[in-house]
């Protein structure tokens, strides 16, 4: 049985982190032993939910700048359980992975699962990764925008980097309207409804929904935005509705941790983001069936295709946000054609199952056969 470890910050509630839970627990238990390794504790709700199914989670207490002793500490880890492959998570996870590492059997998969906004060239990362890469056994990203930002801004050698989708379950195809859950939100039941799913944090820019709602009114009286989250810039979300007179139709539920049924009184989804790698509510959206408006940034183009699963927007233009949702709004039926394209796009390349495929493809051809005892991943005698 081939032993994968994946190496990430924690496993709050996140992006990435539900990247990792759905692959953990998609991963093949008769055949691979997966555990997770935390920098930081708490472990976070993930985490937690994962010990309850049995997988084993460790926590350790990164200190501040780089700390040594949890190079050692992983270093003991892995050596200890003599593990195949280190999946490390994000760029931080990585670079204690991989010094971790050195001189171990151990191979060392690297996953970057987004890039901050705006984006920046670090000199001594710019230096330093062409070097690390070859000291890194594969090196994948979630979309090819993220792809080509490990290339242009951390100059990550182009060959070096396959593009691995995220994936979410399926849900069933139709949907069927909540009533009870609408009218717990105030929305009448003959509402047209455009929501979204995020963090409610400046990156996510629901800003934007809400000033289109301002455009999309004059057309469609019937128009909610819904906000399913939580965040930093809940506050000042409010008071933008209030300013534009816009608080009685923009309903914003704080945190949800049963977010998905949320998606069954959506007419449409939306999201506004500054930046994207593979966004996990866009794709839940597209396997619900919703028709999906997108900004034109990160991973959003890869996964809508303009005109036919959905549509892409510029980045912060309510005005053309607004065009689209009025667009769909008017024609039932192209909102239907389109939630349908954007499913039928989702079972082809976006489900769990695909994903955890593709992942236990590389932890296979990483892994291989089991090593004779003595010999190093990197080619050196460890043991």
């Amino acid at each position: 049985m081939k032993r994968i470890v994946h190496l990430t910050f924690d496993m709050s509630i996140g992006g990435a982190e539900r990247v990792i839970y759905n692959l953990v627990r998609g991963t093949n238990r008769s055949l691979y032993d997966v555990s997770v390794l935390c920098l930081s504790v708490p472990i976070g709700d993930f985490g937690i939910q994962l010990v309850s199914q049995g997988i084993a989670v460790t926590g350790f207490d990164r200190k501040p700048g780089l700390d040594l002793h949890l190079v050692a500490q992983i270093r003991r880890f892995i050596v200890g359980r003599r593990v195949d492959v280190l999946h490390c998570h994000q760029y931080t996870p990585y670079i204690y992975g991989l010094l971790a590492s050195i001189l171990t059997r151990t191979k060392v998969l690297y996953t970057e699962h987004g890039r901050f906004y705006p984006d920046c060239r670090k000199l001594k990362r710019a230096l330093a990764n062409p070097l690390l890469s070859r000291l890194t056994d594969e090196i994948t990203a979630i979309s090819e925008a993220t792809r080509r930002a490990l290339i242009e801004y951390e100059n990550f050698p182009p060959a070096r980097i396959k593009v691995i989708y995220n994936g979410v379950p399926a849900v069933p195809g139709e949907r069927q309207k909540e009533s009870g859950l609408a009218s717990s939100l105030d929305i009448p039941e003959h509402a047209f409804v455009m929501g979204s799913v995020a963090r409610l944090d400046s990156i996510k820019n629901q800003a934007m929904a809400i000033r289109a709602l301002q455009h999309v009114l004059r057309e469609n009286p019937r128009a909610y935005l819904l906000l399913v989250g939580d965040g930093p810039e809940r506050e000042s979300l409010e008071q933008l509705a209030g300013k534009l007179q816009l608080s009685s139709r923009v309903r914003i539920t704080g945190y949800r941790n049963d977010a998905e049924r949320f998606y069954r009184i959506m007419d449409l989804f939306l999201l506004t983001s500054f930046s994207e790698g593979t966004a996990m509510t866009l794709l839940e959206a597209m396997a619900a069936g919703l028709p999906c408006i997108v900004t034109d940034v990160g991973g959003n183009p890869e996964i809508v295709v303009a005109g036919q699963t959905g549509y892409v927007v510029a980045s912060d233009d309510d005005a053309a946000l607004a065009e689209k949702i009025l667009l769909l709004g008017r024609d039932g039926e192209l909102r239907q054609r389109v939630g349908i394209a954007g499913r039928e796009r989702f079972l082809r390349l976006f489900t769990v199952e695909k994903m955890v495929q593709e992942y236990e493809s590389l932890y296979d051809a990483l892994a291989g056969p089991r090593h004779v005892q003595g010999q190093s991943s990197h080619g050196m005698v460890h043991y």
